[in-house]
């Protein structure tokens, strides 16, 4: 059997008065997520443990099947693994955003989704005027980059804010706090008379999620399989690089509305051929709900809809396919109402459904009805339809447990 796990980021979202009381997922044409929900079993998923931050590593280290409550130590590890920056240990790890600040506002956490090209340069000479022994500066992809200093001057636990949380506010209140905080203060505002001077959308910027390398045991070693991960957010490559996946990278995805969506299906499939698991990454529905825009996420959920999962789930029923397993969800809400991520559950589905009585050999097309009714009496992937199953998986990387048919699992009985 092999498994294909399919994250929509920030897809969920809540009903909207200009939607007339529906949510995006509801108004979008999602005919292929649709049918794994009529045919397959579908539920609630908790991806976010109570009292943790809604941020998109937190949960999809739950959808990789580990408990971020064991294993979470902050985004910034994360993201210097997926750089290839090895954290010595006294050295801690910040996501730093390329922001837009005016009048003392967060006008835009992305820089105005600044180029990577434009972006390195600003990242190279920031490391170069004000980067020291202590601190270094790392360049990633558009706003995304890394910062890294030294633990005897900045501490782990510096309260951060992640600048996609506070759009359109005043940053004062937000500002870092704690051991350390006068030093990225600093920092901050030194990035700031430095950016004036060049011509760019960026205007300073915003180190936050401070951590160390968290040790986790290998997906191989914990679940006995081969794991790739197809992806354009380095946060996720990097949870991935620890994890022991291949990484794998497609001409073309972006991380925003105009990645290579068909490019990403594809590659999967063919990653399929020498793993057994692959996890497939698509942060544009996330970004249209950061920026507060219906359409865009309408436009983004259908073409996650039509380009990755339709191609994932044409492919996997031709007669003769090796046998394969398709999940698909969000990792969390990104809501149009609050331009950012919530902790709320989630909705799956999931085809074929892990409790066919038949083993499913790729040539059915699909599963018994009836048995897909008892499992999941669903008319369609929508929060509102969702809502009539009885499924519900309480701790996020339980899921996986499931998805793979872990013998020291059972699913639930409803």
């Amino acid at each position: 059997m092999k498994y294909i796990v399919l994250i929509g980021d920030g897809m969920s979202d809540l009903p909207l008065p200009q939607l007339k009381g529906k949510t995006p997922l509801e108004v979008a044409k999602t005919p292929n997520m649709d049918f794994i929900a009529q045919n397959g079993a579908a539920g609630w998923v908790n991806n976010v443990p109570y009292g943790m931050p809604p941020a998109s590593d937190v949960a999809t280290m739950s959808i990789m099947g580990y408990d971020p409550k064991k294993y979470y130590t902050g985004r910034g590890p994360l993201e210097a693994a997926s750089l290839g920056v090895k954290l010595k240990k006294d050295e801690i790890a910040f996501r730093c955003n390329l922001v837009t600040v005016k009048d003392g506002r967060m006008k835009d956490f992305t820089a105005g989704h600044i180029g990577t090209p434009e972006a390195r340069k600003i990242i190279k000479a920031l490391d170069k005027k004000i980067g020291c022994r202590e601190f270094r500066f790392y360049p990633g992809l558009s706003y995304r980059h890394l910062l890294v200093v030294k633990d005897s001057v900045v501490s782990s636990a510096v309260r951060t804010t992640p600048p996609h949380d506070i759009t359109g506010k005043k940053i004062k209140p937000y500002l870092p706090k704690g051991r350390g905080a006068d030093e990225l203060l600093q920092l901050m505002n030194e990035s700031e008379v430095i950016l004036h001077g060049m011509k760019t959308k960026a205007t300073m910027i915003w180190p936050w999620s401070p951590g160390k390398t968290p040790a986790m045991p290998l997906f191989k070693k914990k679940y006995k399989k081969k794991a790739a991960i197809i992806t354009a957010v380095d946060l996720l490559k990097g949870t991935g690089k620890i994890l022991g996946f291949e990484v794998i990278n497609v001409p073309g995805a972006t991380g925003y509305l105009d990645t290579n969506y068909i490019g990403k299906a594809k590659y999967a499939l063919r990653a399929l051929k020498k793993n057994d698991v692959v996890f497939v990454h698509v942060e544009a529905p996330d970004e249209a709900g950061h920026e507060g825009n219906v359409r865009k996420k309408i436009k983004a959920i259908e073409d996650f809809d039509k380009h990755v999962v339709g191609t994932v789930l044409k492919a996997i029923r031709i007669p003769g396919y090796p046998a394969t397993r398709i999940l698909v969800l969000p990792d969390h809400p990104t809501p149009i109402k609050y331009m950012t991520h919530t902790s709320d559950a989630v909705p799956f589905v999931m085809y074929p459904s892990p409790v066919a009585l038949r083993p499913f050999d790729g040539t059915q097309g699909r599963q018994s009805s009836g048995q897909a009714r008892h499992l999941s009496p669903v008319g369609a992937y929508n929060e509102k339809e969702i809502r009539k199953s009885k499924l519900r998986i309480k701790q996020g990387h339980d899921l996986l447990k499931m998805f793979l048919l872990n013998k020291k699992y059972f699913w639930p009985k409803i």
